[in-house]
């Protein structure tokens, strides 16, 4: 089985946990882009939807839907977003599609945050894939010293500047073994917006497409 092919299954899984009167919070990448197009489906449950990013929101309109703004929403009801890569506490790096600050503050927003994944993106200890971080253009330098000092080799993502105006660092070399702990470290250097671990505001609950099935997990405590 392709993996656009478990894309489509996890994206058609996650249809089926949209309630009625959804204010409903959508993430990025290609995996929400394929639930995107499905949505259309459950429309008349959906009361509300917001975006977490530019792209996501055209998609949105495309398909028929009105977006909203989080300050006239309030509190999400769900969250449904993708993941570079997650682990069996349903912590995650997001951020490869530069999304990770708005994504962030609605996994935060949500009563329920759903990640929906393929199971490539299944791993023991996070950190194979760059970790991103958002950072404002005159910390550039500073902060990549300082990420230097935890042991990453930071790389300027280049030709990108995120929704917000900003700049992604990509950091490479990491072995997140204490995940919470260097998310609440790299935020606190000055300069950085966010980084890409989710991990205070992890996933509640994981769909995984597998070879045969769409698996279902909840964070092991």
């Amino acid at each position: 089985m392709s993996q656009n092919t478990k894309k489509e299954k996890v994206a058609e899984a996650a249809l089926d946990y949209i309630d009625n009167n959804e204010s409903l919070g959508i993430g990025s990448g290609s995996t929400v882009n394929i639930l995107i197009d499905k949505l259309v489906k459950v429309k008349n449950k959906i009361e509300c939807v917001v975006s977490s990013s530019e792209k996501s929101t055209q998609l949105l309109l495309a398909n028929g839907f009105k977006v909203s703004q989080l300050s006239e929403v309030g509190k999400l009801t769900k969250y449904i977003d993708g993941a570079d890569e997650v682990n069996k506490y349903l912590q995650m790096i997001k951020g490869g599609g530069g999304a990770l600050t708005r994504e962030k503050i609605l996994a935060h927003s949500s009563e329920k945050f759903i990640c929906i994944v393929d199971e490539s993106k299944k791993v023991d200890v996070l950190g194979k894939f760059p970790l991103p971080i958002e950072v404002i253009p005159i910390a550039r330098s500073s902060v990549s010293m300082e990420l230097i000092k935890i042991g990453g080799r930071p790389v300027m993502r280049s030709d990108y500047v995120t929704d917000n105006g900003n700049l992604i660092i990509d950091v490479h070399n990491l072995e997140i073994l204490q995940p919470i702990e260097l998310e609440k470290k790299i935020n606190n250097i000055p300069g950085v917006v966010t980084n890409g671990i989710f991990a205070l505001d992890h996933a509640n609950l994981l769909l995984c497409a597998t070879e045969s099935e769409v698996e279902i997990s909840e964070p092991i405590v």
